[in-house]
């Protein structure tokens, strides 16, 4: 064998053996890179299940404030309608002078100049006062800021049991 022959087989053996060795070395990266895509997948999934999980808590939590806000606010619309009628007959009871409103005097108060006497009769509440009734349209006026305050109070509450139940 020539020289150039043997040069030949040793750059061919060469070659063969780089080509196997870059072929082990391919294979074992292929292992790893799949176990690392493996890894990565599992890791992926458990992040997605928690994400998952979490929405799913998030929105339990909103729907459960919803229905609470729900009930809190057909509560408040009822206190509120039944204040509102409660009000409405009041008014229709002093229109039709069913009811009558009457302050209390001072008994010691010479200066009143109220001749209202001081025995009950048929219909009286309390006994042995001074009493002196109001004006009708006194009493309506004296209603409809009643019943502005109710409606205030009843919507304050609203706002309140609102806040309670969005931020415990």
């Amino acid at each position: 064998m020539t020289l150039a022959q043997k040069l030949a087989v040793v750059l061919l053996a060469m070659a063969v053996s780089f080509g196997a060795a870059w072929q082990v070395q391919d294979w074992r990266y292929d292992g790893k890179l799949a176990k690392q895509a493996g890894q990565f997948q599992t890791d992926l999934d458990t992040i997605g299940n928690a994400a998952t999980a979490q929405a799913r808590a998030e929105q339990d939590k909103r729907l459960a404030n919803e229905q609470q806000l729900a009930a809190s606010d057909q509560q408040h619309t009822r206190e509120l309608s039944d204040a509102q009628r409660n009000q409405a007959l009041l008014r229709d009871r002093l229109a039709t002078a069913d009811v009558r409103l009457s302050v209390l005097l001072d008994a010691k108060d010479s200066a009143s100049g109220c001749n209202v006497p001081a025995t009950p009769g048929a219909v009286g509440v309390v006994h042995a006062t001074r009493r002196a009734q109001l004006d009708p349209a006194h009493a309506q006026r004296i209603i409809g800021i009643t019943d502005a305050g109710d409606q205030g109070l009843i919507a304050l509450r609203a706002c309140q049991a609102y806040v309670r139940t969005i931020a415990p």
